[in-house]
């Protein structure tokens, strides 16, 4: 089994760590509710593409 000859600084640690960070979720603006909703995904009053596919009673 491999055993590293010295202890992996701080520094080094964290130049290979750096790359990875948490990312903001694709939002934009719906014209049709007036709400922020991501994209790809239905507005939580139920439209998608300008259309009513979720109506209320179907949310349950």
């Amino acid at each position: 089994m491999a055993v590293p000859a010295r202890k992996t600084s701080k520094q080094k640690k964290r130049q290979r760590r750096g790359h990875i960070k948490l990312s903001q979720p694709n939002i934009q603006f719906d014209a049709t509710t007036g709400e922020y909703r991501m994209n790809h995904h239905v507005s939580p009053k139920g439209y998608y593409k300008g259309k009513q596919v979720v109506t209320a009673d179907q949310k349950d």
